[in-house]
């Protein structure tokens, strides 16, 4: 025999609540089975699940249009900045500059290697320590570094970290969606299950495949385990 299972995704409990409150038998008063109890909690967690569903998909798309925009943008900036110390670390190697310069990028003086870049964090951290320190060593009387200039380093950070918030600010807007999503679903699935057992109690007297086409006719979901003939 097929086994019944609450809905596993939103749609499908959507659908299954959809199915019930669409079938006007349900309000009928004459052959009414489900309780106006029953009923009165089942609109309003629809309308607060499709709701919720409908903003965590428009929040979880505007994110995803983001990424791609976003790698390419840290790509560029962590592409500028390690430039930049490259050539910062080639001029103390060669005299151009002294290494008790590097002290005014953050950077330790007999520092030899690029620190690292990966993450946004220190992209944004090592990115501005340089830009702070070319200003104060050019302050000093230093000769600026040209290939890349610190301006075009600055651009590129500047660019990256405004549309990093803002996708930061799109991913906390997900997650806030996802829980209330979250906290939504188990109401849902206590009506469901509310609506499900007075349906199958009203036909339980029914032949078995009578029952179950009754019941399917307002939205209860049925399973066959593997290998189950369905003509059974």
């Amino acid at each position: 025999m097929p086994y019944r299972r609450l809905p596993k995704t939103d749609a499908a409990r959507l659908r299954a609540l959809k199915t019930v409150l669409d079938n006007n038998e349900v309000y009928t008063a004459r052959n009414r089975f489900i309780s106006w109890d029953t009923i009165n909690r089942a609109q309003p967690a629809y309308d607060r699940l499709l709701t919720a569903a409908e903003q965590y998909r428009v929040s979880y798309s505007a994110q995803l249009r983001g990424t791609g925009k976003t790698d390419k943008l840290q790509h560029n900036a962590t592409m500028y900045v390690s430039h930049f110390l490259q050539v910062l670390m080639m001029s103390v190697e060669r005299g151009e500059i002294r290494k008790s310069a590097l002290k005014l990028y953050g950077l330790d003086d007999d520092a030899t290697t690029l620190p690292n870049l990966k993450s946004a964090s220190s992209l944004l951290k090592w990115g501005y320590s340089a830009v702070e320190g070319e200003k104060a060593r050019v302050k000093e009387g230093g000769r600026p570094i040209y290939n890349p200039t610190i301006s075009m380093v600055s651009t590129h950070l500047e660019i990256f970290k405004n549309n990093y918030e803002q996708q930061r600010r799109l991913q906390e807007r997900t997650a806030k969606a996802l829980d209330s999503l979250k906290q939504i679903r188990p109401e849902v699935d206590s009506v469901l299950l509310d609506l499900w057992n007075q349906i199958e109690d009203n036909f339980k007297d029914e032949p078995s495949e009578k029952r179950l086409e009754e019941c399917r006719r307002f939205g209860v979901i049925y399973y066959y385990r593997k290998n189950e003939n369905k003509q059974e």
